[in-house]
């Protein structure tokens, strides 16, 4: 199984609530729903391209409990509804208990690299991580991310909760595909070196 992280971004490496003013205002953060912004039919067909690609999702709590609490609500037939509601989830938590309440999802058990790496080595297809920044910095550490979709917003916000920490934890990457938006955004889609 192939693992891809999608994340959106600005230009200085904040990840943390792109979607919404309310959605993860965690350490004071004010500048929640900085994305919509900059979204376009570019962008739009380029992410339908992603979603409409057979493969499994891996969510951290937070971000498991984000989407559950918006995507199977919406009755205006948005292809996402369907497709997120019927694909298999992962879910990445401490504090979580089965059942889990969204349809297909499976509560991982034990450690979550051990878990991530038997699903990597027994499944076909792709496990796609979104958010879950916590989590992609756990993958990245045992070197389990096969590929990182980058939507690079052309903004910076000096703070919030970055995808890469401050840390030892190198890694080398490769860009093998990009493509800029009408607003300035660049999708750019990297592999490990």
């Amino acid at each position: 199984m192939k693992i891809v992280v999608t994340m959106s971004m600005t230009l200085d490496g904040v990840t943390q609530a792109p979607g919404r003013s309310d959605e993860d205002p965690r350490d004071g953060f004010r500048h929640g729903g900085w994305a919509p912004p900059y979204a376009d039919q570019v962008m739009g067909q380029a992410m339908g391209e992603r979603m409409a690609a057979e493969g499994a999702l891996l969510l951290g709590r937070r971000t498991y409990e984000a989407l559950y609490a918006f995507w199977p609500r919406q009755t205006d037939g948005n292809p996402f509804t369907e497709k997120l509601n019927r694909t298999r989830k992962y879910v990445a938590s401490r504090t979580l208990t089965e059942p889990l309440p969204w349809a297909n999802s499976t509560l991982l058990s034990g450690d979550l690299l051990d878990s991530v790496a038997q699903l990597k080595a027994g499944e076909d297809g792709t496990l796609s991580v979104i958010g879950s920044v916590d989590v992609v910095r756990q993958l990245m550490r045992r070197h389990l991310i096969d590929e990182y979709l980058l939507l690079i917003h052309p903004l910076v916000l000096g703070s919030g909760r970055r995808l890469f920490a401050d840390d030892d934890t190198v890694e080398k990457l490769r860009l093998v595909d990009s493509l800029t938006t009408t607003t300035g955004v660049i999708i750019g889609t990297y592999r490990p070196a």
